[in-house]
């Protein structure tokens, strides 16, 4: 099945230029036959798994290396460009649903995130979201911009990782469930919606989040469910 899964080999790529300079992009129509991948789901539903060791709020499935490399030459001749971003160091992508109820959320799954906690200098990271549904319901994608600090950010990230849901809630006011509107630790600076066979490509290092508008239509059934092809790529930094 995922030999008939290819790319838009013409995308057209819509830049959103956010106020701390760094870019989303938008491409619709990202593949030639999206069914084929959602068949693919379907066909594999009981092989997603909850993904304990990253702050994901659902179960995944590692996608193998047919459809990440031609994500990765996607990302290679249409996207790095725009990111500052230069040669692949590693990639791995994965399809995943989100099915967590707001009260079975940790902490660190109450506050947007970044995908760059440990890169070296020379190093970036970027990340891309293919909405898999045919709901827009289900949510988009949410970008942030920190009001705190770069200090008081990360020790509220350390702690959000550290802290007992219970703890965290009173040193920081942040009440349990999906990250959604702006609070007093980040301003909400964009939301992508989410549209069917729409993928969009960012700077990791940009904190953002699931946009989850309706936590009760979370599930695991492929066909109804908010299914996405989850992309990320550690590419060497392009020179200033």
């Amino acid at each position: 099945m995922s030999d008939h899964i290819s790319f838009n080999p013409r995308p057209q790529i819509q830049p959103i230029h956010f106020p701390n300079g760094q870019t989303c992009l938008i491409v619709d129509d990202a593949l030639v036959n999206p069914d084929a991948l959602l068949q693919l789901a379907i066909e594999q539903s009981q092989a997603f798994q909850p993904a304990p060791f990253n702050a994901y709020p659902g179960v995944q499935l590692p996608m193998g290396p047919e459809i990440s490399n031609r994500l990765d030459e996607f990302f290679r001749v249409h996207i790095r460009g725009w990111l500052n971003a230069r040669r692949t160091l590693r990639m791995h992508s994965r399809l995943a649903m989100v099915t967590l109820k707001p009260e079975e959320l940790q902490a660190r799954q109450w506050i947007c995130h970044r995908d760059s906690a440990g890169l070296a200098p020379s190093q970036c990271i970027a990340a891309s979201v293919l909405y898999l549904f045919r709901d827009p319901t289900l949510g988009g994608t949410n970008f942030y911009m920190p009001k705190k600090s770069a200090q008081e950010t990360s020790l509220l990230v350390h702690d959000s990782g550290t802290f007992s849901n219970v703890l965290f809630a009173q040193k920081y006011g942040i009440q349990p469930g999906y990250s959604g509107a702006s609070n007093a630790y980040f301003e909400k600076i964009y939301t992508v919606p989410a549209k069917w066979n729409r993928m969009i490509f960012y700077d990791g290092s940009i904190f953002h989040s699931g946009e989850i508008p309706h936590p009760e239509k979370m599930n695991a059934n492929p066909l109804s469910g908010r299914l996405t092809l989850n992309g990320f790529f550690t590419c060497s930094r392009k020179a200033v």
